[in-house]
């Protein structure tokens, strides 16, 4: 599957997999499912997610590594694909990378604002 379509299935997936986890979760963090990323075979899919606090990440994904074959019947029912990857699920160092040079700029912008 190429470039549109494949966009198509990620943010379908990325829709569904976040009714997933709200339906499925303690509602102890803040889960958000940042993006999908489909290998263009469809063999697996890695979920990229970000938890708030940041201190439950590692009880997120092992929560969420539990329930992949949940997670993959509940995408049978919700996405127009004949086929369903293998699930995985990872945090979005990406945007928690972000989020902390987001932080750096406040820090340095607040100082910088005393002297």
């Amino acid at each position: 599957m190429k470039g549109a379509r494949l966009e198509k299935l990620n943010k379908e997936m990325r829709k569904a997999f976040g009714e997933f986890i709200e339906r499925e979760s303690n509602k102890q963090s803040l889960v958000t499912v940042t993006r999908c990323d489909t290998a263009p075979d469809l063999s697996n899919v890695i979920v990229f997610v970000s938890v708030f606090p940041t201190d439950s990440e590692e009880q997120v994904i092992n929560f969420l590594n539990r329930r992949k074959v949940d997670a993959r019947t509940y995408m049978k029912k919700r996405v127009s694909s004949r086929t369903i990857p293998q699930v995985n699920f990872m945090i979005d160092l990406g945007e928690k990378n972000r989020q902390h040079i987001d932080q750096l700029l406040r820090d340095s912008n607040s100082s910088s604002q005393v002297e």
